[in-house]
């Protein structure tokens, strides 16, 4: 393989020019969205203005949030709207995400920004791998994804009553797996759904921040049981 040829690779050149503007939307918006997240984890964690009250008002406000979004038509004059409603869903997203974040930095400081970068590599190279892929294989991925929801679903509710470390663990990697299989199959979906004439970026961006950080929460939550172990045997020894 040339230089050339790998250069025009990452250039996406299978991929339409309206298709290339749009994805670079999605993604400047992804990235306004993860600012706005930080921002709320950031609020919650080295300020005292929100207390358990205001901790579950901002759980409500995020699930009214993101049906507000989605109820709202993808049109013109609601593109600013949209935008604010998903800003807004992705900072109170960030304040609930706040005791997570607290309680790492507790076990180890490091553990949040190593999350988020190894976060940011997996969704990166899965992103690539979508993009890559020419054959539009990973839409078939829908029904076993939301399949392995359902799964999840059942392992949760099941824990509650069992207490299983062996369950909570394969909760998680399970979960992992299937949020990098999401990854996948949105960014093709993304795609495709352009290529049929959606331009709505702002809710494409929704999909990647949910999916973003869905496999955040995973992997802060292994590197935090595997620092929590590291602790217990040093303890010990």
């Amino acid at each position: 393989m040339s230089l050339e040829s790998v250069i025009n690779a990452f250039q996406f050149g299978q991929l339409e020019k309206h298709v290339q503007d749009h994805l670079k939307n999605v993604y400047a918006t992804l990235g306004l969205a993860l600012l706005s997240c930080a921002v709320g984890g950031y609020t919650f964690v080295f300020t005292n203005i929100i207390g358990g009250g205001l901790l579950l008002l901002s759980v409500i406000a995020s699930i009214g949030l993101v049906v507000w979004l989605i109820a709202t038509p993808p049109t013109p004059e609601n593109q600013n709207k949209r935008f604010g409603i998903l800003m807004g869903f992705s900072l109170t997203s960030g304040i609930g995400m706040g005791p997570l974040l607290d309680r790492a930095i507790e076990l180890d400081p490091t553990l949040v920004p190593t999350a988020f970068l190894a976060t940011s590599m997996v969704f990166i190279c899965f992103s690539l791998a979508a993009l890559f892929n020419n054959d539009r294989k990973y839409i078939a991925l829908g029904g076993t994804l939301m399949s392995g929801l359902m799964w999840l679903l059942l392992l949760s509710f099941m824990n509650i009553f069992f207490g299983s470390q062996l369950l909570f663990q394969v909760y998680i990697y399970l979960g992992l797996f299937i949020m990098c299989g999401f990854v996948l199959y949105d960014t093709q979906l993304i795609v495709e759904k352009r290529r049929q004439g959606s331009d709505d970026f702002i809710g494409h961006a929704l999909d990647l921040f949910i999916d973003f950080i869905n496999i955040f929460r995973r992997i802060l939550v292994i590197l935090m049981d595997n620092s929590s172990k590291k602790e217990s045997r040093r303890r010990r020894d």
